[in-house]
């Protein structure tokens, strides 16, 4: 290659190369977010002169919202929540009045409701939110067992909590774990005081304690003492007999109750096993068992039967003979996810039978190993009282779960349906319904992402693209899901779009809400998600707080959302 000088060119002849950088600075304008037109039409026709009166805001809560109940000393606290904007004014602007409705002040579910349902019914007349293996922390064969998700799930308002009993290696003490996996025990006195600690942190109504016993009777007569020195008066003590109908939430308040086989039904089941099972931790269990006519062991069985407040079995045979009902005393039955599925597709009215007094407990199937849940709505519909759930991981299911035990006050405990609980006319979950009511839903805007997400979290060039998911989680005839478009590159995006949902079980319905950020991939980013039951839907314009995928609220993410019943007759007159 020839230099400058070989080539015969003098320095200023030479020609000039560049070498040219582009710079593109990543922009993310926030865009305040503005009234939307329903809300500006809302404050012109309840206010004066552009001012909103505390009697103004009384009949826009009476009118629209359907606060039927609500007082002019309920508008006040609105004004006086607002203080900080209004200062010492006694009436609101547009901006004032759009800043209520999307403030806490204004949630989807009513807070003045708490616990609100009858508490004096039998157990069996409730839903009751139901752990599964409540002591792993992670995935069923080699995760860690541990206390620590038991004080969870209890601060979150669970009721049930299972342990799984087996004894040690040297058959003498109790541990707690998930038999014939990789899984580390957990000491079950260390379980047993989490219990007693936190068992009424979130909720007064009893907790109940499934246990899956693997024990000899020896190791039953040292769980007998450990529970009961543990729990001393929080102990619920039933009669000696087995009762002939469960007492009412309300009457066991702040107590602990135990439920598992009695001890006759352990022996038996163990000798199956035994017959089955030729391990050497089965020939352990058999050698053990050879000391049944020692003295302890003989005293062992009344000392752990009476600490039994639930009595659980399952009887031999065919599927259907568990639904057998005994007028004279009441139990729990436990089936897993696909025997529910198999016997409900013949027996639905007999399962709907069995749960108007019998205790119904579904399970995740073994091949769960991920710990992920299945849909409850099967279990519901049914009657089923304790769908028992693994509550350490996330996913829709265990979202509708928590969006079912959202009502009543966060309690644990919702009643069922009058439906499920008439003897003189038997539910049939396999019937076709009508149409009860339809569920109108408005989307207006969203709001917070800028101030709970980095702002690169979503896109590292650009505002984030939202979409809505909303639907309903229900019987088969009501599930349904529908999306808004996709709002590009702005952080408070606006929908305005409506949906319409037609309820033939509203009574189970579960409204669905999800927001997802756009990607072409089709893996879109997850971006906030609520459950709520519709039965305690507010209707009018409602601020709705989004969570995260564990369930946890976000600080500042929320949606403006309107909701509106219609009865089949109004809905018809709306169409025309």
């Amino acid at each position: 290659m020839q230099s400058w000088s070989q080539a015969g060119m003098s320095r200023d002849q030479r020609p000039l190369h560049f070498r040219i950088f582009l710079c593109f600075g990543r922009k993310f304008h926030f865009r305040e977010v503005r009234p939307p037109h329903d809300v500006q039409q809302l404050f012109e026709q309840y206010s004066e002169n552009g001012t909103m009166t505390v009697d103004h805001l009384r009949r826009f809560l009476v009118d629209y919202q359907m606060e039927k109940d609500a007082t002019r000393e309920d508008a006040s606290s609105i004004l006086h929540s607002l203080r900080h904007h209004i200062m010492y004014k006694k009436e609101l602007n547009l901006d004032h009045f759009f800043r209520y409705l999307l403030s806490d002040h204004n949630p989807p579910v009513a807070p003045s409701l708490r616990v609100h349902h009858d508490m004096n019914a039998p157990l069996a007349h409730y839903y009751m939110y139901t752990g599964h293996n409540s002591y792993l922390t992670g995935n069923q064969l080699s995760s860690d067992s541990s206390f620590e998700p038991i004080v969870k799930a209890l601060k979150k308002g669970v009721r049930v909590i299972e342990l799984d009993l087996w004894p040690n290696s040297r058959g003498d003490k109790v541990k707690v774990c998930h038999g014939g996996t990789l899984t580390s025990p957990v000491d079950l006195n260390k379980c047993l005081h989490a219990t007693k600690e936190h068992a009424f942190a979130a909720s007064k109504f009893p907790v109940v304690i499934t246990f899956e016993d693997h024990l000899t009777p020896r190791l039953q007569a040292k769980v007998a003492k450990m529970v009961t020195k543990t729990f001393q008066s929080t102990l619920h003590r039933p009669d000696p007999d087995q009762p002939a109908e469960f007492p009412s939430p309300e009457s066991l308040k702040g107590k602990i109750l135990i439920s598992t086989k009695p001890p006759k039904e352990y022996l038996e089941s163990q000798t199956n096993i035994e017959e089955e099972d030729n391990t050497v931790q089965s020939k352990e269990h058999s050698d053990n068992e050879e000391y049944d006519q020692d003295e302890e062991e003989k005293n062992a069985i009344p000392e752990y039967k009476h600490l039994i407040a639930i009595h659980a079995g399952k009887p031999k045979g065919r599927l259907v003979n568990c639904l057998r009902i005994d007028m004279n005393k009441v139990g729990r039955l436990s089936l897993s996810e696909q025997e529910l599925e198999e016997i409900s597709r013949t027996h639905g009215q007999d399962i709907v039978r069995f749960t108007q007094r019998n205790l119904l407990r579904i399970y995740p199937k073994g091949t769960r190993v991920d710990s992920s849940n299945y849909n409850p709505l099967l279990g519901w519909m049914h009657g089923a009282q304790m769908v028992a759930f693994n509550m350490q991981g996330y996913g829709k299911y265990l979202w509708i779960m928590q969006g079912m035990f959202r009502g009543n006050g966060w309690c644990g405990y919702v009643k069922k349906p009058d439906f499920l609980l008439d003897p003189d006319h038997i539910f049939d979950p396999s019937k076709q319904l009508r149409v009860k009511k339809t569920l109108k839903v408005m989307v207006y805007l969203g709001e917070g992402w800028h101030l709970d997400f980095k702002r690169t979290h979503f896109d590292q060039f650009s505002p984030p693209d939202f979409f809505v998911r909303v639907g309903i989680a229900g019987v088969p005839a009501d599930t349904v899901m529908t999306s808004t478009k996709a709002i590009e590159d702005d952080w408070t995006p606006v929908w305005d779009e409506e949906f319409k949902f037609p309820l033939t079980v509203p009574e189970l319905a579960i409204l669905r809400i999800e927001v997802l950020e756009y990607d072409t991939t089709g893996h879109h980013d997850f971006g906030g998600q609520t459950c709520l039951p519709v039965s305690e839907l507010r209707e009018g314009i409602r601020a709705v707080p989004l969570h995260g995928r564990k369930g946890d609220r976000y600080r500042s993410v929320k949606l403006l959302m309107r909701f509106k019943f219609l009865e089949p007759s109004s809905e018809l007159e709306y169409d025309s």
